[in-house]
């Protein structure tokens, strides 16, 4: 019997009832998803305390809710990617680009993680012997990181793939908040910009507070492109992606098709979207039916059905105890996915200093694939929750077609 799809909303403070698809497709073969499956969402946990944030993370799981880690990638891999977004091959710039990535508490198995997911796919060695691949606390120090969180870790993993996917020549910084309370995440993204990566990339948000214009400091550093996960709980507003000094990154849907392109992208419905509250309207942002900050910018894939591959191996203490969370490879999906995507194209592209990374978005619209269909929630039939030609909330200017918009 068909089943029919169930979206459930889970609190937890670590990866939950996770069931990841079953049955592994060729070794570096291209494919997606295709099994009906449910999805979870906050799988590192759905904080809605004040003050705290959570992951942009969504996942899929089968009915049962019984653990069961695919023994190969069922999801988009890197030369989908590079295929869906005419990803460069080579950076533009006299030397490799730097990505940082900013998460709550400690991945003690990232390293590993990241070295089994990019032997798979055949992409060079990024460790922190050759120089590729380093790991700090909030406050840049190496080796006094916070407690592992096995739900964050996955959020961790997600965000190493993706830079790697779209840019394997890049160095990687992970920086690694206490935990995830606004205060700890904020301080790790400060302590990012001083290692002057060419991007920063952030899947994390929480509901929108009056106090969250004073807290656009932490993300105000001009020369750096930061990206932030718009949110995967369909039409609505978080921060940071409503700062107007981020790049708000929202989520498609990615389909193969008989396109010239090859792919069809359509709104997620569970991208975050909207008119901030608080927010004031950027200079460079010109829609007419919000007067405050819009969210979004740009977008990528995020659809958990249509998900990407992820390995993760931070979950065999779980496992061991009867617990419910995947242990190796899995499709993972969110704008938390989206969120380092674009970080790296900026990377690859070259950021240049006295610009809001997010402007060049709007400037060279034409240089990204417009998605004009979807929906992600109620709002009357207004952008900010539909995908139409030219802007939307949802999708922003649209996703990547190579660099030039970045």
């Amino acid at each position: 019997m068909r089943r029919r799809p169930l979206i459930v909303l889970v609190v937890l403070a670590c990866a939950g009832a996770l069931l990841w698809p079953s049955g592994a497709g060729a070794a570096g073969a291209s494919s997606s998803p295709t099994a009906l499956l449910h999805s979870i969402l906050g799988s590192c946990g759905l904080d809605l305390r004040a003050g705290f944030s959570h992951c942009n993370l969504s996942l899929l799981a089968d009915a049962s809710g019984r653990p069961d880690a695919a023994s190969a990638p069922t999801g988009y891999g890197p030369p989908d990617l590079v295929s869906a977004y005419q990803v460069p091959s080579t950076f533009s710039g006299p030397s490799a680009p730097t990505v940082a990535v900013v998460d709550a508490f400690d991945d003690k198995t990232a390293e590993a993680d990241l070295a089994v997911y990019r032997a798979f796919y055949d992409l060079p060695a990024c460790t922190t012997a050759n120089g590729c691949f380093t790991k700090v606390n909030q406050n840049g120090v190496q080796g006094s990181y916070p407690k592992n969180n096995q739900g964050w870790a996955v959020e961790v993993s997600l965000d190493l793939d993706m830079v790697s996917a779209i840019c394997p020549a890049c160095k990687i910084v992970l920086v690694e908040a206490k935990n995830n309370q606004n205060a700890n995440l904020y301080a790790a993204v400060d302590t990012a910009a001083q290692l002057h990566p060419g991007a920063i990339s952030n899947s994390y948000g929480g509901k929108e507070t009056k106090n969250d214009p004073a807290n656009n400091v932490y993300f105000n550093h001009p020369g750096i492109a930061i990206t932030v996960s718009s949110g995967d709980s369909g039409y609505g507003v978080e921060y940071p992606a409503s700062s107007p000094d981020v790049t708000a990154v929202g989520g498609t849907t990615l389909s193969r098709d008989s396109s010239p392109r090859g792919w069809n992208e359509t709104v997620w419905s569970g991208a975050g979207s909207g008119c901030s509250k608080y927010e004031a309207k950027p200079l460079w942002q010109t829609d007419s039916g919000c007067a405050n900050r819009t969210v979004a910018d740009v977008s990528a894939v995020a659809d958990p059905n249509t998900g990407v591959s992820v390995y993760d191996s931070n979950c065999s203490t779980l496992n061991a105890l009867g617990g419910k969370c995947f242990d190796g490879w899995g499709t993972v999906g969110g704008t938390s996915a989206a969120a380092p995507i674009i970080a790296s194209m900026y990377a690859l592209a070259g950021n240049a200093a006295g610009f809001a990374a997010a402007q060049s978005t709007y400037n060279h619209a034409a240089s990204l694939h417009d998605v004009t269909s979807g929906s992600n929630g109620s709002c009357g039939s207004s952008y900010l929750c539909t995908g139409g030609p030219g802007y939307d909330g949802p999708t922003g200017n649209g996703t990547p077609n190579g660099i030039g918009a970045f």
